[in-house]
């Protein structure tokens, strides 16, 4: 394929990335279109002109980044800061019902990633190449958040032009295993969470049976829902033959809650990392900056999650949960009981308690509720098998599929590991020969299961929780 065929695929894919994004609302094409052209003209000039004293080209990456985080601030939270201000004034005004743009949350903090990257130095290409890096519809709603070398490199290479059986066969399999995940397991297991947050709201009873199957179910709808999604979006690059970043790598396996937000929206943390956590001083500055730029971080982001008290309290839990690693890790670094494999289990075993219990603050729809579904989780007095939610046969089935599925994210490979021989993903899974794809009669027998399964589940579909950020 000639440099003008490799254009018109370009082309072709932006058009068909923005005939994605345009079929949930039409009139937010002219929102992502403005955003993509400012961005680019700002990134050309500080990418031409760099001849420019430093001052200078600062003042146009503030440009930008006014531009970026006003516009997320104007759709996402600005209803939510003028209500508390009306609390103090007592004002009721409001910007009425803003509705949130699809993906502004990811496709926000890719340019902003992209305007510090030129500011530093980095290249930038032809426009075509910049829309379709931010449009790119595998990617585009929900993450990974990616570089914008790291696409448009790929987007320039020739070899991705022609059609690679092998890598279109992963792909199609990757896809679906995220599909199975989502409408088989994940929204089942909202059949368990929600009616539990639904009580909480209305301020009704809530049995200690009740309130931990409910808890224990979002933890696992969340996991198969995000983790779902990853899938189909490095399913689909794959297709195309386009290495997105991996997004999700076994968090409920983490050791602590540092390694939680590594194997966690993977590519949210590195972003969080670079462009906040080491920009305010990282731990350069001593322990205690160190604890108060972690706090700032995470309090940040979640707030990057939704405009919502919840939000930032959860986010505040994950700032405290950090600092508390920090200080036990100084304190124990030289013990050698920390190598013992009861340790990494209890380890394990806590991190995974914290982050359920986290998880509270992030679905509930306020402080109130949650504080009234963690109390019931403690009232052991009222403990009984009969819940007030599910009859005894369902509260059965509950707590069997909840088991199964903990078993499932605590034991076995992800999707890169069974993929592992291919390294498409560089990841090299040498420990779990049994459960490692190969391209056989087995494998195309389970992935028909799945499908079939999947596509008998489309009944009961609901939007991706990470679509609501």
């Amino acid at each position: 394929m000639n440099s003008g065929q490799r254009k018109w695929a370009v082309y072709w894919l932006l058009i068909a990335s923005l005939f994605f994004y345009g079929w949930w609302n039409p009139k937010y094409l002219s929102l992502i279109g403005v955003s993509v052209v400012i961005n680019y003209l700002l990134g050309i000039l500080l990418y031409q002109q760099k001849q420019w004293s430093t001052s200078i080209r600062k003042s146009v990456l503030t440009i930008g980044l006014v531009f970026n985080l006003g516009l997320l601030f104007y759709y996402k939270y600005a209803n939510f800061f003028i209500s508390i201000s009306g609390s103090f004034i007592e004002s009721s005004f409001t910007l009425g019902n803003t509705i949130l743009p699809l993906g502004i949350s990811f496709f926000t903090f890719q340019q902003i990633a992209f305007l510090v990257d030129i500011f530093r130095g980095q290249k930038c290409s032809n426009f075509p190449n910049y829309a379709l890096f931010v449009t790119f519809f595998p990617q585009l709603i929900a993450g990974p958040i990616v570089h914008y070398q790291e696409l448009t490199s790929q987007f320039a290479n020739s070899v991705i032009h022609k059609f690679n059986i092998k890598k279109f066969m992963i792909g199609i399999t990757i896809f679906f295993v995220g599909l199975f995940k989502k409408l088989f397991i994940a929204d089942r297991l909202a059949e368990y969470a929600n009616p539990l947050f639904d009580r909480a709201s209305n301020s009704l009873d809530i049995t200690f049976i009740d309130s931990w199957i409910g808890v224990l179910a979002y933890t696992l709808q969340l996991y198969f829902d995000f983790s779902g999604y990853c899938d189909m979006a490095l399913g689909l690059g794959a297709m195309l033959q386009i290495n997105l970043p991996i997004n999700f790598n076994s968090p409920y396996k983490a050791n602590s809650i540092q390694d939680f937000w590594r194997r966690w929206h993977i590519t949210l943390s590195n972003f969080l990392r670079d462009y906040l956590y080491i920009p305010l001083g990282g731990s350069r500055s001593g322990a205690i900056h160190c604890y108060k730029n972690l706090m700032i971080t995470m309090l940040l982001g979640g707030m990057w999650h939704g405009a919502g008290w919840t939000f930032i309290f959860w986010g505040g839990i994950h700032g405290g949960l950090l600092i508390i690693h920090r200080i036990w890790h100084q304190w124990t670094k030289n013990c050698l009981w920390v190598t013992r494999s009861w340790y990494n289990l209890t380890s394990i075993l806590l991190t995974f308690t914290c982050v359920a219990i986290a998880w509270v603050f992030f679905r509930a729809n306020d402080i109130e509720s949650s504080l009234r579904i963690l109390s019931s989780m403690l009232e052991f007095n009222t403990w009984r098998i009969k819940s007030d939610i599910l009859g005894y046969s369902e509260t059965i089935i509950a707590l069997f599929i909840i088991g199964i599925m903990l078993l499932f994210v605590w034991f076995f490979p992800n999707v890169q590991e069974w993929l592992g021989r291919y390294s498409l993903f560089g990841v090299q899974n040498t420990k779990q020969k049994i459960w490692q794809w190969q391209p056989n009669s087995f494998w195309a027998f389970f992935m028909g299961v799945i499908t079939v399964l999947s596509i008998f589940s489309m009944s009961r579909t609901s939007p991706f929780l990470y679509f609501e950020f």
